[in-house]
C-alpha cells in the first residue's frame, strides 16, 4: 500500500504538538515530531482571552511548523485547537489570522469532540484492554475524563479545570501553601461531581492517563531507577506508592528544585504541582495499585480516524 503523507498540529491550551507521519491501512510511521511550550492560555486564559503575547508565541511556532510541512512536501494539514481557543472571546478572529497568515484550517473542538480523539489515541496505544478503565487526559485548559475499555467509551466528559486554570487560582506560593492544596481540593469537588457519580455507576478498576504530565510522572520515576523509556514503547506503568513519592517532593520544593528532579522538564515545571493534586483527589474514587500512562493521546487519535479514512480510501481505488 502506497503510504500517505499527512501532518497534525495539537494546539493545546499549553503545548503545541506537531507530528509529521506516513499513513498505512494499520500503522503510522512517524517522519518527525515536536512540542513547543506556547502557553496561549497564560496571561488570559482565567478572563477568556488569548493576550496578545500568547498570539505572537502562537503565531512564531506555527511559522516553525508551516516551513518544517512544507519542506516535507506535505498538503495534508490537520490542525485542532482545544479550550484555551474555543473559551476565548477573541478565539474566531484567532483563527481566522492563522487561515490567512498560513493557510492553515483549524478545527475548533468541543470537550466532547476532544475526549473521543483522546480515547481513539489510548486505544490505539494498546493500554486497554477488557477491564473498565478511568482514563485522563490533563491539558493547560481542560481535563477530559473517559469510562470505558478497549471496545467502547461508556463515558465521556471534558471539564474546563485544565492546569493553567488551576495555577491562576490556586498556586499563588512555591513551595504551594497546604492550604491552597485543600482550596483546590474544595473546587474539585464542587466541579467534579458528574465524575464522581459516573464512577459510582460504571465502577472502574483501572486509570489510564495520556500525554503530558503523565509523561513526565514516568519519566521522573524512570529516572529514579536509572532507567530511560524506549521511544518504541507507548504504555508505561507507575506504581501508586512511586506516584506517591514523587507528590510528596512536588508538594515541598519550589520551581528551581523541581527543575532539578531527574526527568523533569520546564514545559512541565509550573503545572505538574497542581496536575499531581488533580490525580491524588481521582485516586480517592479509584484507588489503583498502579497507573498506566499512554504516550499516545488527541494527535494519535487523530491519526487512527485518519487511518481508517486512508484504508478504506485505498480499498475504494482497487475495486
Amino acid at each position: 500500500m502506497i503510504p500517505t503523507k499527512a501532518a497534525i498540529i495539537d494546539m493545546g491550551t499549553n503545548t503545541f504538538h506537531l507530528l509529521l507521519v506516513e499513513l498505512y491501512a494499520d500503522r503510522f510511521e512517524t517522519i518527525y515530531k515536536e512540542k513547543i511550550p506556547v502557553k496561549i492560555g497564560q496571561g488570559g486564559i482565567s478572563r477568556n482571552t488569548i493576550h496578545p503575547d500568547a498570539e505572537k508565541r502562537a503565531f512564531h511556532t506555527l511559522h516553525h511548523f508551516r516551513n518544517l510541512i512544507d519542506g516535507e512536501g506535505i498538503t495534508s494539514i490537520f490542525a485542532f485547537a482545544t479550550s484555551g481557543v474555543r473559551n476565548a472571546d477573541n478565539g474566531k478572529e484567532f483563527v481566522a489570522k492563522i487561515k490567512e497568515e498560513f493557510q492553515i484550517d483549524v478545527l475548533v473542538i468541543d470537550g466532547e469532540q476532544e475526549a473521543q480523539m483522546i480515547y481513539e489515541g489510548i486505544r490505539f496505544s494498546g493500554s486497554l484492554n477488557g477491564e473498565t478503565c478511568l482514563m485522563m487526559d490533563i491539558g493547560g485548559g481542560s481535563v477530559e475524563f473517559i469510562i470505558g475499555n478497549s471496545q467502547e467509551a461508556f463515558w465521556r466528559k471534558s471539564f474546563e479545570i485544565g492546569g493553567q486554570r488551576m495555577l491562576d487560582l490556586f498556586h499563588y506560593h512555591d513551595p504551594i501553601l497546604p492550604g491552597e492544596v485543600e482550596n483546590l481540593t474544595v473546587y474539585l469537588e464542587e466541579k467534579l461531581g458528574d465524575l464522581v457519580n459516573a464512577i459510582k455507576k460504571y465502577n472502574p478498576t483501572g486509570i489510564v492517563g495520556s500525554s503530558g504530565t503523565f509523561d513526565t510522572l514516568t519519566d521522573i520515576y524512570f529516572a529514579s531507577l536509572h532507567e530511560t523509556k524506549l521511544k518504541t514503547q507507548q504504555v508505561f506503568q507507575l506504581p501508586r506508592e512511586e506516584f506517591e513519592l514523587i507528590v510528596q517532593k512536588l508538594l515541598t520544593l519550589n520551581r528551581e528544585e523541581r527543575l532539578l528532579i531527574p526527568g523533569m522538564i520546564e514545559m512541565r515545571v509550573d503545572m505538574i504541582v497542581v496536575a499531581a493534586c488533580l490525580i491524588e483527589y481521582i485516586l480517592k474514587f479509584v484507588p489503583v495499585s498502579t497507573l498506566t500512562c499512554s504516550s499516545f493521546a488527541l494527535k494519535e487519535g487523530a491519526i487512527a480516524e485518519l487511518m481508517g479514512k486512508h484504508s478504506q480510501a485505498v480499498s475504494l481505488m482497487s475495486r
